[in-house]
């Protein structure tokens, strides 16, 4: 597992399912404890899922 960072944090956050992330607003104790649990599950999931490297043949774009 890679070192937490805040950038790795924020772009998975940004992945997570979105009715986690507006969840956690909700006004139902119930609804915010699950969405918390749903983000944290999103973040751990994303800090241990390795980098892939595009493959060797995919032709790169320029920007």
């Amino acid at each position: 597992m890679e070192r937490l960072t805040p950038t790795l944090i924020a772009e998975a956050i940004l992945q997570a399912p979105g009715w986690a992330r507006i969840g956690i607003t909700a006004p139902s104790p119930v609804m915010r404890e699950d969405a918390a649990a749903e983000l944290a599950r999103a973040i751990l999931d994303h800090a241990q899922t390795p980098a892939t490297a595009p493959a060797r043949d995919q032709i790169g774009l320029a920007l």
